[in-house]
C-alpha cells in the first residue's frame, strides 16, 4: 500500500455517518402511562420517565451529542397504545451543523403512531440550523379516530445572537399529520439560503425564526374551537403569530427574529389549548426551566 493510500481520509460524506434510532411504546397500566418498550442504537437515549401531573408519562429525549454533523441522522419512534398519556420533549436545543464539503445531508425524522384514544405531545425545543448547513426535519404524526395530539416545530436559521446569518445551506422541513388513514395537514418547506423565498415578502421575509404548532383531536367542535381561536388571537401579538384552522387541525405559527419570542408564545398557546384538548391544565417540564 502506498503512503498515499495509508493516509487517505476515511469517514468522510457517505461513509461519515452517526446513525441513532430511539423507538418507545407506552401503554396504560392502571392509572398511569408506563414505557413499555425501548430499543435504541447510536446516541439517542431516553431519560427515566417522570410523572409530574399524576399519571402522564413526561419523557426526555436525549441526544448526548448535542449537535448534528454531515452525515449524521437521527430516527425517533414513539407508539402510543389506546388510552396513554404522554408528553416528549428534549433538555436542549438541537443544533444542526454546516457541513463539509461532501454535502451530504443531516437531519432527524419522527414518527409518532396514536391509537384509539391516547394522547401525545410532542414538544421538542428548538433547533439550530447552522449556516451552511443541510438540513432535513421530517415529523409523521398518524392518529387513529379519537386520538388527540399537540406537536410544535420551532427553528432559528443562523445564530443571530452571534451575528451569523443563514446565507449558505438548506432546509428541508416536512410535517404530516394524518387520521385514520387520511391525510388532514401536508406541509413542506424547501429553503435554499439567499434564495427569493428566504427574502421575499410572500415568503420569510428575511425573518429567521419560525415555529408552527398543530393541534388536533375529536373535541374541536365549531362552538369551543371558535371561542379558543378567539383567546389565541387576543393573547398572541399579530402579524408575528397567525392562528388558523382546517379539517380539525389547528395551527398557531410564528414568524419574526426572536426565539424567546417564539418559544413564550408557543408556550401561551399550549397553554391554553391543552385544557380544552386533553382536559387537564399545562404542565410546563422542569427541564424547560433548567
Amino acid at each position: 500500500m502506498s503512503a498515499t493510500q495509508s493516509f487517505a481520509p476515511r469517514g468522510y460524506g457517505a461513509d461519515r455517518q452517526w446513525l441513532a434510532e430511539l423507538e418507545v411504546k407506552l401503554v396504560p397500566i392502571a392509572d398511569k402511562t408506563h414505557l413499555k418498550q425501548l430499543a435504541f442504537s447510536g446516541p439517542l437515549r431516553i431519560q427515566r420517565p417522570f410523572y409530574p401531573e399524576g399519571g402522564v408519562c413526561h419523557l426526555y429525549v436525549l441526544h448526548p451529542p448535542g449537535g448534528l454533523v454531515s452525515g449524521d441522522q437521527l430516527k425517533i419512534q414513539a407508539h402510543c397504545a389506546a388510552n396513554s398519556q404522554s408528553l416528549l420533549t428534549t433538555p436542549s436545543a438541537g443544533k444542526i451543523y454546516g457541513r463539509d464539503s461532501d454535502g451530504v445531508a443531516q437531519g432527524q425524522r419522527v414518527r409518532l403512531q396514536l391509537t384509539d384514544n391516547a394522547e401525545c405531545e410532542w414538544l421538542p425545543q428548538e433547533t439550530l440550523v447552522y449556516r451552511n448547513a443541510n438540513a432535513l426535519l421530517d415529523t409523521h404524526i398518524e392518529l387513529d379516530s379519537d386520538a388527540r395530539f399537540i406537536g410544535w416545530d420551532l427553528v432559528c436559521l443562523g445564530r443571530p445572537a452571534a451575528g451569523e446569518v443563514f446565507d449558505k445551506g438548506q432546509l428541508d422541513q416536512r410535517i404530516r399529520l394524518w387520521r385514520n388513514g387520511r391525510l388532514l395537514f401536508n406541509e413542506r418547506l424547501q429553503l435554499t439560503a439567499d434564495s427569493s423565498l428566504q427574502h421575499s415578502r410572500v415568503g420569510f421575509a428575511d425573518q429567521c425564526v419560525f415555529g408552527t404548532l398543530v393541534a388536533s383531536g375529536p373535541d374541536f367542535d365549531t362552538e369551543h374551537l371558535d371561542a379558543l381561536l378567539n383567546e389565541l388571537r387576543a393573547c398572541l401579538p399579530s402579524p408575528v403569530f397567525t392562528i388558523t384552522q382546517r379539517l380539525g387541525v389547528l395551527l398557531v405559527r410564528y414568524l419574526g427574529n426572536d426565539m424567546n419570542e417564539c418559544r413564550a408564545g408557543m408556550w401561551q398557546a399550549w397553554s391554553l389549548i391543552r385544557p380544552m384538548l386533553l382536559g387537564r391544565p399545562a404542565c410546563i417540564p422542569r427541564i424547560w426551566l433548567t
